[in-house]
């Protein structure tokens, strides 16, 4: 029996590799990763800038915002230029004179005086104090060098900063002038946001300092809310250094009541002892979710297969010539194993992609020897992998290979697969709470019941869960993967040769209840 059994699945295994199908799923998931990782990021880059104009009331706040965006601005030149002066000095070289010149000054001086040398090229107000250190041959360069940055600022456009690599608030957000000479300059900026000329404005209160009254955001997208978070950012920060001058309040004193409270994270380790929590930890607590994901994918595309398969045959009549030379129960446990042995080449196919991924691809390009610290690489994960695919595949293969038996085309087998959906679809709607709570109630009673089992305890690995809720729940399983296959093999011995209307399911559980040598007929067939 068991020959006949390796034949078969030897057989699915060979014409699986042959399939579309096949090479589809190796191919689709790393794709579909690499996809959801660029495309936003490619989308993103393909925005175009937002711009926004400000009706300013209050007759300081917007000049103070535009020094301030001007000197973030120049900062981020200035630093990215300095990476590329210590890694490609031949590059460095081929810049403009007027972006090298700020560039070496700021090399040339310690780090404490590097942002009084910001402010001064932004002409920003610096702390003359702090002014005072920076040496004379620095000073005296500072007129000219920070008028010929603005001027390189104003006028550079948005293709330049992506040639150098410099993404700037400008290739973002662009500030329009409000049209001058008219009666009513919101109505004017109104209609030209009804004439998508505008993407937003502002309109400033005429004393931010004391109230938010008055101050307003115009806009008809209601969804992109980076325009506003960014200009409100940069606005609250001049109103609450405003509001400290204000009440003469020493500058180190605000900052020290603006410092929120922060409680690191401690974890206990192996010997009890309280240890730091590092990025690894927070990726490991995590890592589970991301294997319940992937053993679900797993799982849904290998029964998906088996189906195909399945039905595929009885339509061809290529069932009724290999039952002339094997039992039903053979034929149904041989495609079985080799759809198993399908999902765990196209699962492995997974890892080595990953593998490569995370590994090799970093190693060529030069990254650090501990980048894989960043990678939750748990053997237990991949162990409690391999096992929950085996067992979830076992019992919902052995229910599709029911379903199939009794349907002539997918079509057929759509309104029996509802209720398995139905089933499936529970765990993957409670990964993220059981995640965030992998030893809760929820949690726990889920664990114990077969369908969810699998998905469940692979969320949990983190918790992790009691040796004792292993166990148990492992015997569970094999017993729910036992019965499952003693009732598929049961409807599937009556309904592989089965032809014409699919039986309902009311009747396919009836021939669940059967005794092994009793006969079923259906009642199509008997009238």
């Amino acid at each position: 029996m068991m020959r006949k059994i390796f034949l078969v699945a030897r057989r699915e295994y060979v014409e699986n590799l042959r399939t579309k199908t096949f090479w589809i799923g190796i191919v689709s998931f790393p794709l579909i990763i690499g996809l959801a990782t660029a495309v936003p990021v490619l989308l993103s880059k393909a925005k175009e800038a937002r711009s926004y104009a400000v009706i300013d009331h209050s007759g300081f706040l917007l000049q103070e915002v535009e020094e301030e965006v001007r000197r973030d601005d120049l900062r981020e030149v200035i630093e990215t230029l300095a990476a590329v002066y210590r890694e490609d000095a031949n590059r460095f070289e081929r810049l403009p004179e007027v972006l090298r010149q700020p560039t070496l000054a700021w090399l040339g001086i310690e780090e404490e005086q590097r942002q009084v040398l910001v402010a001064e090229l932004a002409a920003v107000e610096a702390d003359s104090m702090a002014r005072a250190k920076l040496s004379e041959n620095v000073r005296g360069r500072l007129d000219a060098l920070g008028l010929a940055l603005r001027q390189w600022w104003q006028g550079v456009s948005v293709q330049e900063l992506e040639d150098m690599d410099l993404e700037l608030s400008r290739s973002r957000f662009v500030r329009v002038e409000v049209p001058a000479g008219v009666d009513d300059p919101q109505a004017a900026l109104n209609s030209m946001i009804k004439r998508d000329q505008l993407f937003a404005y502002f309109i400033i209160g005429p004393d931010p300092v004391e109230s938010a009254d008055q101050c307003e955001y115009v806009s008809n997208n209601l969804t992109d809310r980076d325009l506003r978070r960014w200009f409100t950012g940069k606005a609250s920060r001049i109103v609450r250094q405003r509001r400290v001058a204000r009440e003469r309040i020493e500058p180190e004193v605000a900052r020290w009541i603006q410092q929120s409270l922060a409680f690191e994270g401690r974890k206990i380790g192996v010997d009890g002892a309280v240890e730091d929590v590092g990025f690894k930890d927070q990726a490991r607590q995590w890592a589970p979710l991301a294997f319940s994901y992937l053993l679900w994918i797993s799982i849904f595309t290998s029964i998906q297969m088996l189906l195909t398969s399945m039905i595929e045959e009885k339509s061809n009549r290529i069932v009724e010539v290999l039952l002339s030379s094997i039992s039903p129960i053979e034929l149904m446990s041989g495609k079985i194993a080799g759809v198993a042995a399908t999902g765990l080449t196209v699962v492995g196919s997974w890892a080595l992609c990953f593998f490569l991924l995370v590994v090799v691809v970093p190693g060529l390009m030069g990254a650090p020897e501990d980048f894989l610290s960043h990678i939750p690489v748990e053997p237990l994960y991949m162990v409690a992998f391999l096992f929950y695919f085996l067992v979830g595949y076992l019992f919902y293969a052995a229910i599709i290979a029911g379903i199939g038996s009794v349907c002539s085309s997918l079509k057929e087998s759509q309104n029996l697969m509802s209720p398995i959906m139905i089933v499936m679809m529970i765990p993957i709607l409670a990964m993220l709470p059981i995640g965030q709570n992998p030893n809760g109630l929820v949690a726990k009673v889920l664990s114990f019941i077969p369908p969810f089992t699998p998905f469940v305890m692979m969320n949990r690995a983190a918790g992790p869960p009691a040796l004792w809720e292993y166990l148990l729940t492992t015997v569970l399983m094999l017993v729910a993967v036992v019965l499952a296959f003693r009732g598929a093999a049961k409807v599937f011995r009556i309904g592989v040769l089965l032809t014409g209307k699919p039986p309902r399911l009311q009747e396919i559980f009836k021939w669940m209840v059967f005794s092994e040598g009793a006969a079923a007929v259906p009642k199509e067939e008997e009238s």
